[in-house]
């Protein structure tokens, strides 16, 4: 692997340039075109599927005939008329169907669907189609399936030292349990695919996908195909948030199977209410654990159970619960631990990547010990942290085996702390709360340590296309995708930076699996990491080339060719990059180029749990103050002070943004976004009348932001940059801390909904703690 190119940010359009993101304007203006604003293809179909009316039972065989009988209708299409293999799972370990095949398993699961001339045929059609179904009686609580030993993997067991002697020989025990309720990825472009049948059993693919192999192989595996056989392309998504790395694929193959079947084009879009019926959402856990610490509060063992809610099949949730796992001791360090994950079966949808993968759940655990620790000691949340903080007096290896660097941990919080001027507002929020009857404010802290690489090693790889042309233009695909994050002018900032160019000769290109093959999604942080390096090497090949034309041509060394400001220069050499474009294809100079891509240094043994997973880690910290209505429950956040090292930023434009939305984000999975399901299984939020997603009026009225100064990352990550797409909504636990500041409670299930809030103010319940002998 190259270094890269080593020089100052650039003024305007290079590395650490503050562009904005490349459709921006386009989003603004309403020209930005995505899946469903594009121009029907002749002979369009549309599809529409038929969900379960319920949450367990035995399937009879569909009587299809009364659809098949409705005007417009091309076809009706079940798990018999599958050519390929009835399953969609993502993972390969596990069995998971397109279609319902005797055996329903959660509410909205897919039984069959419907292909007709106008969507308005096809959802008449659809509704003619009555299921019968003999109830079985459902598992829709993690508790309910924890006590019946309802699993879809073995427990994942993270271990070091003799915890159960640590935790008997602790001065002060503690103990608690919390929940956290799951989160809807809302995207405002729902799931959707165009699928047109080609020549020879060829299938293109238009899906509003992050992951557009994965649709590439879970389509030919419905239709029975080579992977060569299917095109999957994707410009651009209205967004993702961890919704469109799986479930996508299988919206994208059943449009497929529909092609297929019709031999005409089929657009399957899901309705906003049938997309939140159908599709996976952010793992709800139930965290029960037990420590010990000493009388000043350092914590001296740790055993903590993680139960997450996978859902009704495995889907991701390996992969969720692994980070939740790692993570679960955050930036602290524990000598002694056991943290057990269990990943369990209900019957609701199967739950889902989302932002953050596992992590925001898994760093709560901490969060609520430290409260305990608190309670216990009589010292704050925040002195106790700074306690046991890892690095510096404490340890700094995590108990899977990697080491935390301390001194950047320590740097976010003092930052944090001074930016939200910490002392002064304490002393001005305890002088409100002593005189206000019935308003409480709260001040809440967090810190944050995140690993950034997918947690399977081979899924850490990336490969890209860059091609220049004689006028100098060039154009670049690479298989990342682009759902509003920014990751396209990044990638292309650094291409434009390897040929000294200005960005805007960059022409970004929509992800194709033609261009790209085999790609990994574009999830878990990884994007600009891994397809900006890929995309580095590419453009890199190219340039030496040039570099050794212009050497040629001039008669000097290659070393002296520099590439800046559009221009190719070596002393008093000079001609325009185009130029030389133009020369080296009269030379018969290759002016394309593949480039790849793969994390060096990572291992990871998943029955150990023991390994490097992580490429390097992301650091943060972040101070939030609430207002609570104690007559109500009603909150509101009033100011929140982030820091987040994101390294050498490509572009802190495109990072303060990520960091401003993934903390709204975050305060809305824990404040007011609540899943809530019926006796019978049936989800209840389907769509905003019922479901609350954060609006302007949520957000801070001050909002703080700081990228970290002076901290660049580990001289391997692509100019010395950090990820910055998760991490920064796990800075919204603040927010928790807070609420739980203001209202002294003990135990504060999430999300902190109004309801929960003013339980917690009036709750008296027994302590959390003892104190070992009185």
């Amino acid at each position: 692997m190259n270094a890269p190119l080593s020089r100052p940010p650039s003024s305007h359009t290079g590395m650490g340039a503050a562009l904005r993101q490349d459709s921006a304007l386009k989003h603004a203006t309403g020209e930005a075109r995505f899946a469903d604003d594009l121009a029907e293809p002749p002979g369009l179909l549309h599809a529409v599927l038929v969900l379960s009316p319920q949450a367990h039972g035995v399937l009879a065989p569909l009587d299809l005939a009364p659809a098949r009988a409705m005007p417009g209708v091309a076809a009706v299409l079940g798990p018999r008329d599958i050519p390929g293999r009835n399953d969609i799972s993502p993972s390969g370990r596990a069995r998971e169907s397109l279609f319902a095949d005797g055996l329903v398993e959660h509410w909205g699961q897919p039984l069959a669907m419907v292909v007709a001339r106008t969507r308005d045929e096809a959802i008449a059609a659809a509704a003619a189609i009555a299921p019968v179904i003999e109830p079985l009686p459902p598992v829709l609580d993690v508790a309910e399936a924890l006590e019946a030993n309802s699993l879809l993997l073995p427990p994942m067991v993270m271990q070091r030292g003799d915890w159960q002697a640590a935790l008997d020989a602790a001065p002060i025990a503690l103990h608690g349990e919390f929940r956290c309720g799951g989160q809807e990825h809302f995207y405002l472009e729902g799931q959707i695919a165009i699928a047109t049948p080609g020549e020879d059993g060829d299938m293109a693919v238009l899906s509003s996908t992050q992951h557009p192999t994965e649709v590439q192989h879970i389509a030919a595996r419905i239709l029975g195909r080579d992977y060569s056989r299917i095109s999957v392309t994707c410009r651009r998504m209205g967004g993702g948030f961890g919704g469109k790395e799986s479930n996508a694929s299988w919206v994208g193959a059943a449009a497929a199977l529909a092609a297929a079947a019709t031999g005409r084009p089929v657009k399957l879009r899901l309705a906003r209410k049938a997309d939140m019926t159908a599709t996976g959402k952010r793992h709800p856990f139930l965290f029960r654990w037990r420590a010990g610490c000493d009388a000043a509060g350092r914590l001296l063992a740790l055993d903590a159970t993680l139960a997450a809610d996978g859902g009704s099949t495995l889907d991701l949730s390996g992969g969720v619960l692994m980070r939740a796992v790692t993570h679960a001791l955050n930036a602290v360090d524990v000598p002694a631990v056991r943290v057990t994950g269990l990943a369990c079966k209900t019957n609701t949808v199967s739950h889902t990547a989302f932002r953050g993968f596992g992590g925001p759940q898994g760093v709560l655990l901490m969060e609520d010990v430290l409260h305990a620790a608190s309670r216990a000691t009589g010292r704050s949340v925040e002195d106790l942290r700074e306690h046991n903080l890892a690095g510096g007096p404490n340890g700094s290896e995590t108990p899977y085996g990697q080491h935390l660097e301390g001194d950047l941990i320590r740097r976010v919080w003092a930052e944090a702390k001074t930016l939200s001027e910490w002392d002064a507002r304490r002393a001005e929020i305890a002088a409100f709360n002593a005189s206000h009857p019935t308003l409480r404010r709260g001040l809440g802290s967090f810190v944050l340590a995140f690993g950034i690489s997918f947690g399977i090693v081979a899924m850490n790889q990336a490969g890209a296309l860059v091609s220049v042309y004689t006028d100098g233009s060039i154009r670049l695909n690479h298989g990342g995708t682009e759902m509003g994050q920014g990751l396209f002018i990044k990638v292309a900032q650094v291409v434009a930076d390897v040929f000294g160019v200005g960005v805007e000769r960059i022409r970004i290109t929509a992800t194709s699996t033609d261009e790209v093959p085999n790609t990994s999604p574009t999830a878990a942080s990884t994007g600009s990491d891994l397809n900006g390096w890929a995309a580095h090497a590419a453009a890199g090949s190219i340039r030496a080339r040039m570099a050794a034309a212009a050497a040629a041509l001039w008669g000097v060394a290659e070393g002296d060719i520099a590439f800046a400001g559009g221009e190719v220069s070596a002393g008093n050499h000079r001609m325009g990059f185009g130029e030389l474009a133009h020369h080296c294809w009269a030379q018969r100079i290759s002016l394309s180029a593949t480039g790849f891509y793969k994390t060096p240094d990572l291992s990871w043994d998943p029955v150990a749990m023991r390994g490097h997973p992580f490429f390097y880690f992301s650091y943060g910290a972040s101070v939030a103050e609430v207002l609570v209505d104690t007559l109500t429950g009603e909150h509101r956040v009033l100011r929140a002070d982030l820091v987040q090292d994101c390294g050498r930023s490509l572009n802190p434009a495109i990072d303060l943004g990520q960091i401003e939305g993934a903390f709204v984000q975050g305060l809305g999975w824990l404040t007011c976004e609540e899943l809530w399901w019926d006796a019978a299984g049936r989800l209840r939020t389907l769509g905003p009348s019922t479901y609350k997603i954060p609006g302007s009026r949520d957000v801070p009225p001050v909002m703080n932001t700081r990228l970290l100064a002076g901290a660049p990352a580990r001289a391997d990550t692509i100019f010395r940059s950090k990820a910055v797409g998760e991490p920064p909504l796990m800075l919204a636990t603040a927010v928790w801390n807070a609420l739980r500041d203001a209202t002294g409670a003990a135990r504060l299930d999430l999300p902190a909904t109004p309801e929960r809030v003013l339980q917690a103010w009036h709750a008296t319940g027994p302590g959390t703690a003892h104190r070992r002998g009185g």
